[in-house]
């Protein structure tokens, strides 16, 4: 008797995590665990970002997750959980804006790379009168065209 009055509550279980695998089934959920550039114009809005990366100067030397996520293992696989379902609510209810644009966490999280993979290049800015940290630096102000071209 406790079966069929757990029944319901199961089936209805089995039907959110049929639908959730097949979500991540049909959007390529599998790719986002990689560190494969590929696996960020499985999103249309993106082929843009992907091309120009792709003739930038960054592309032999740093992907998309380089760039774009912490790289603690816990802050990244914390932005990837993040941003993803963030990106799969926008995706499926169409609310984003076209030309897509980065968060401010995001955006903080990109130029803490750029400081991080360029410290030998920006310490002697770092260490100057007035200036705190990598905070101060806006990298993406002056080299907004580095890792993408600017998109109209």
């Amino acid at each position: 008797m406790s079966f069929l009055r757990s029944a319901p509550w199961l089936a209805g279980l089995g039907f959110i995590l049929g639908l959730a695998g097949y979500a991540f089934y049909q959007g390529k959920g599998w790719s986002y665990l990689s560190n494969d550039p590929r696996a960020c114009v499985n999103c249309h809005i993106m082929r843009d970002q992907y091309e120009s990366w792709q003739h930038s100067s960054h592309r032999n030397w740093a992907t998309c997750n380089d760039c774009h996520m912490p790289h603690t293992f816990l802050g990244k696989w914390t932005t990837k959980a993040v941003s993803g379902l963030r990106h799969s609510v926008a995706f499926t209810t169409g609310r984003f804006p076209e030309p897509i644009v980065i968060t401010p966490w995001n955006k903080a999280i990109a130029l803490d790379n750029c400081v991080a993979c360029h410290r030998r290049v920006v310490e002697q800015m770092l260490l100057r009168p007035g200036v705190h940290g990598p905070e101060d630096l806006n990298c993406t102000a002056c080299h907004g065209n580095v890792g993408h071209r600017a998109l109209k």
